[in-house]
């Protein structure tokens, strides 16, 4: 069944639509998870972005808890990279938003790469089967007496050509929509993040300007031997 199926793909769209479809299948679920990736961003980062804002203005301890329970989010771990250490300058606790939020770009930018070489790569594959259809059709044509077999040749020729264009020219312009819809999630999600981060710094660096409270020491009992030595 699995060779019957192989000899088709090969006969109607030629030697070149196997990468095609390798290609095709790695977008598909490189894209699935892209897709997936975001929408639990969209759904959970903003309303969480600002529960936690709102937490750190009256509880600082509880908004680190908070951020706890959410590691899968990036804006969790970005803010507890710099909650989480141990009294801060506000240089500091700005370096330590910034650094994460740099660690966090590849995360969001993933499987860009990838994308751009299936966009570069299928249309090249694309005319390569294009290029090796009208060979077989060239070497199938001759213009004096045809034959069926030449004729199921030179048609066979065209079909490949035709069909791996397309083919190739499909999937590049599918995977260029959806890389280029990954791309301003990317820049997005990452003027968000730097928002976000700018507010949560306001409300550090505000708290940090507040004197603390230091209670004076507290007085110790006289010791009643010592009165009573002294009576």
């Amino acid at each position: 069944m699995l060779a019957t199926t192989f000899n088709t793909i090969v006969t109607i769209g030629g030697i070149t639509i196997l990468p095609l479809l390798l290609l095709s299948m790695v977008a598909v679920v490189l894209i699935g998870e892209r897709l997936w990736f975001w929408w639990r961003i969209h759904q959970q980062q903003r309303r969480f972005m600002l529960t936690v804002l709102g937490a750190y203005r009256e509880d600082p301890q509880g908004a680190i808890a908070y951020l706890k329970g959410k590691p899968t989010l990036p804006i969790a771990r970005i803010f507890l990279n710099a909650l989480i250490l141990p009294q801060p300058t506000p240089e500091e606790f700005c370096l330590a938003l910034e650094t994460a939020a740099q660690a966090e770009m590849p995360l969001l930018k993933r499987f860009n790469t990838v994308f751009e070489t299936i966009i570069t790569v299928s249309p090249l594959l694309g005319l390569l089967g294009t290029i090796l259809g009208l060979m077989r059709t060239f070497v199938n044509l001759n213009l004096g007496a045809q034959t069926m077999l030449q004729t199921a040749g030179v048609t066979r020729g065209i079909a490949e050509a035709l069909i791996s264009t397309a083919a190739g020219l499909t999937l590049a312009i599918l995977t260029l929509l959806f890389a280029n819809l990954f791309r301003g999630l990317a820049r997005r999600q990452f003027s968000l993040i730097q928002t976000a981060g700018g507010q949560l710094e306001l409300l550090y660096r505000r708290n940090y300007r507040q004197p603390t409270y230091s209670p004076k020491p507290t007085q110790p009992y006289p010791d009643e031997s010592s009165d009573a030595a002294e009576s």
